[in-house]
């Protein structure tokens, strides 16, 4: 368990250096097709549909590929 933890520890931290000094290197995130955004007056709700179903394909690609 303690495997797991370092790498998903080193993963946040490759992931928190790429956004810190590559800001623009995510911003196609949430700007999907597929990607609900309403907007009332008071009011935003964000839903973001096409980008939650890549990043489920891209982790259950890498955890498969630990697995075996």
């Amino acid at each position: 368990m303690a495997k797991w933890f370092l790498i998903a520890g080193a993963i946040l931290m490759v992931i928190g250096a790429m956004l810190h000094f590559f800001p623009g290197i995510l911003s196609w995130f949430g700007r999907l097709p597929g990607d609900l955004r309403i907007q009332g007056e008071k009011s935003r709700v964000f839903i973001p549909i096409t980008s939650m179903i890549i990043i489920s394909i891209l982790l259950t690609i890498i955890l498969n590929l630990f697995k075996r």
